[in-house]
């Protein structure tokens, strides 16, 4: 039990981060900068983006990790 908690809080983190660096990634290939100075627009929308893509990739890591359990052992 403690193990398969351990993977999941892994997992989980791993998600979080891989999304958020690509939420990242992509308000930089599109011009915005998450580090500037004040709260533009932009940068508002920087971090929405780093936001989003954190939760993007914490569900799809969670929908991956569902669909990876046999049928019979599902809670």
């Amino acid at each position: 039990m403690t193990r398969q908690l351990l993977l999941e809080g892994l997992t989980d983190a791993v998600g979080f981060v891989v999304g958020s660096l690509l939420g990242f990634g992509l308000g930089r290939l599109v011009g915005l900068e998450l580090f500037a100075e004040g709260y533009s627009a932009g940068s508002l929308a920087a971090i929405a983006l780093v936001g989003l893509g954190g939760g993007m990739g914490l569900q799809a890591v969670r929908h991956l990790r569902g669909r990876s359990t046999p049928p019979g052992d599902a809670p």
